[in-house]
């Protein structure tokens, strides 16, 4: 069982369907994470997760960076986070990668999913990837952003058996939904117990 959480808030970055953040958006409102999810950042005006999450009762902040240089677009994020007071940031399919400007402002507090077992296939298509090395196990990895390509402390890992049929694509779809949607939530909660366990 989690202990009371001290007034944590979140923001979810998403640029598309978000099936990740639809997923924590669960989470929170449930309770299984127990902290306040403030905002959704999505940086695509017309991604579906920005009505998903204003069905769920969620604030939004729709920040597109078209046509801007992405110090502007890092610095109205950074504004509107500033504005919410965002403790802490979970990337869930957020195609943009943050400058190291911006993750110092936030320096420890950023987590992001990606969908392999780090330190191995990290960057794009890390579940196709598995598929094309033979990979009798594959899954996702739920880790602290850290300065480099998907670097930083792992929180938590998930795997499944490579069943040999599904494809790249089908395996992806395997690692999305029955690792990764689970994963994601289960790391966030202990890396909230964590810190409530620091601060007592």
């Amino acid at each position: 069982m989690s202990l009371k959480s001290p007034n944590l808030r979140f923001a979810i970055f998403a640029s598309g369907r978000g099936s990740n953040a639809l997923a924590l958006m669960d989470a929170f409102k449930s309770g299984f994470i127990p902290a306040e999810l403030a905002l959704i950042v999505a940086n695509i005006a017309d991604a579906p997760i920005i009505q998903k999450a204003q069905e769920r009762g969620y604030k939004v902040a729709v920040i597109t960076h078209k046509g801007l240089a992405r110090e502007q677009h890092e610095q109205l994020v950074l504004a509107k986070l500033t504005e919410a007071n965002i403790d802490y940031i979970l990337l869930a399919g957020y195609m943009r990668i943050l400058s190291p400007h911006f993750l110092e402002q936030f320096k420890g507090t950023v987590i992001n999913i990606h969908p392999s077992l780090l330190p191995d296939f990290p960057g794009l298509h890390g579940a196709e990837r598995q598929w094309q090395a033979g990979r009798k196990v594959a899954g996702a990895t739920v880790h602290q952003v850290g300065s480099g390509v998907d670097t930083g402390p792992i929180l938590l890992q998930g795997s499944i058996e490579v069943r040999g049929d599904e494809g790249a694509d089908g395996l992806a779809q395997r690692i999305l939904h029955e690792v990764e949607h689970v994963i994601y939530p289960r790391a966030v909660r202990l890396f909230i117990d964590r810190l409530i366990e620091q601060k007592n």
